[in-house]
């Protein structure tokens, strides 16, 4: 493919996590294989030089930060502590990003009205609240503009409003106010392929934008960083992990509740990854309940390390609630872990029946119920977990990862370009 891809990821970062790392993942792995020139944030520029990248030819960055500072300290500040009130810190993302793209039609706008880029595709940010500028002055200069893939917004379910009140998100209850942001109609019409990341927000776009909308969920694994194998199970007890922050929507409570009794019998031993404000509650309830010996609290743990804790485990247990992607599943999938997550947005559609465990959403009592069933059930029968470790790479591997995805991208800019034919469609609605 010779086109010319200009590529906007303002969050792309190889050192980072969550949306930084995905932006970098599929922007670098779009510029491997095409034409491609990458626009981001100045906070990005060093990690984009040490991976080898070279400024004003392979990316530019953008430095917006005489607003975009002082807006994210202005959030944090009603956030009232990190790790929580997420939707807050989005909408005064949103308000940063007018400017940041501002900056990139000033720099670029020239360029794309000379037709000298094919398609302009913004890859980040991933939530659908956060309108683009640029996508209609794509479509007057005649150039196509791709939005995606956008994630984001999954409503809070019925039964956790406690957990919702202990997550600070106040602006959750009136977030579809987005929808009267500017250019978030403009973006939508002007758009020639919007890519939806989950089920959840294509349902979220209004249904007149179907036709040029596809579903393509948003994460996938660099098998280099998780390229170890899952331990075999043994006799005596099964091995779990969790990783992930630690707070009320993720679940860890959840499971060290569901797992409780289990590891009371020394039948399973639990590795539980990440940091958080729940750490405190959790230690209590590890003395509270005796089963201290069982479960052990790494704390934070760099990325690149996480998977040799990971796959001294059979199975990887994510009670998350509200989980728009779940990235960290499909790392623990590549790694041969059988998954068992809550059957309620991202999780439930990167794991399949015949690759994993989906727990009914419902009530807390409900998820806690569904997890300890669950547990006891593999505890018994064991021999399930090595057919579905081996289901669960290979649907990692052929589908999700970054190479697959880039591949996945590259149809969609053929479509584009190529105005013939069925949009591309890579898993069932």
């Amino acid at each position: 493919m010779h086109a010319k891809i200009l590529i906007i990821a303002e969050a792309a970062n190889p050192n980072w996590v969550s949306v930084p790392l995905l932006g970098w993942s599929l922007a670098r792995t779009l510029s491997k294989t095409l034409s491609a020139h990458i626009i981001t944030h100045v906070r990005n520029r060093n990690a984009f030089l040490d991976a080898g990248l070279r400024e004003g030819t392979d990316f530019t960055a953008i430095d917006s930060d005489v607003v975009a500072r002082p807006l994210w300290q202005a959030a944090n500040i009603l956030r009232g502590k990190s790790g929580v009130g997420w939707t807050t810190n989005t909408a005064f993302s949103a308000l940063a990003y007018y400017y940041f793209e501002s900056l990139v039609w000033g720099r670029f706008g020239a360029a794309i009205r000379n037709h000298e880029y094919d398609i302009v595709h913004r890859v980040t940010p991933l939530s659908p609240t956060i309108p683009s500028t640029i996508a209609i002055r794509c479509k007057r200069a005649g150039v196509p503009f791709i939005i995606g893939p956008l994630n984001g917004g999954v409503p809070w379910p019925t039964g956790f409003h406690d957990a919702r009140h202990k997550e600070r998100e106040w602006l959750s209850y009136i977030r579809s106010a987005y929808r009267l942001l500017p250019g978030y109609k403009n973006t939508l019409e002007s758009a020639a392929v919007i890519i939806a990341g989950s089920k959840d927000t294509l349902q979220q776009i209004p249904l007149k934008y179907h036709e040029k909308c596809i579903y393509l969920p948003e994460n996938a694994v660099n098998p280099e960083r998780f390229s170890l194998s899952a331990a075999s199970a043994t006799h005596s007890h099964l091995r779990a992990c969790f990783v992930g922050r630690l707070v009320p929507y993720k679940g860890p409570d959840m499971l060290l509740e569901a797992a409780a009794p289990f590891l009371k019998s020394d039948r399973l031993r639990l590795d539980i990854v990440g940091d958080g404000p729940m750490m405190p509650t959790l230690r209590k309830f590890l003395d509270d309940h005796g089963i201290s010996r069982n479960v052990t609290l790494h704390g934070w743990v760099k990325h690149a390390q996480v998977q040799d804790i990971m796959c001294q485990s059979q199975l990887f247990i994510f009670p998350s609630i509200r989980e728009f992607g779940g990235g960290v599943i499909l790392e623990a999938m590549a790694l041969g872990l059988v998954p068992v997550v809550v059957n309620y947005a991202g999780p439930g559609e990167l794991v399949t029946d015949d690759t994993g465990y989906r727990i009914p959403i419902g009530a807390r009592k409900d998820v806690v119920l569904g997890l300890q069933e669950c547990i006891h059930a593999i505890i018994n029968k064991p021999q399930l977990i090595e057919p579905m470790s081996r289901r669960a790479k290979i649907r990692v591997n052929s589908l999700f990862t970054w190479e697959a995805k880039a591949k996945q991208m590259t149809e969609v800019y053929r479509w584009v370009l190529s105005k013939k034919g069925n949009k591309p469609s890579f898993f069932r609605i």
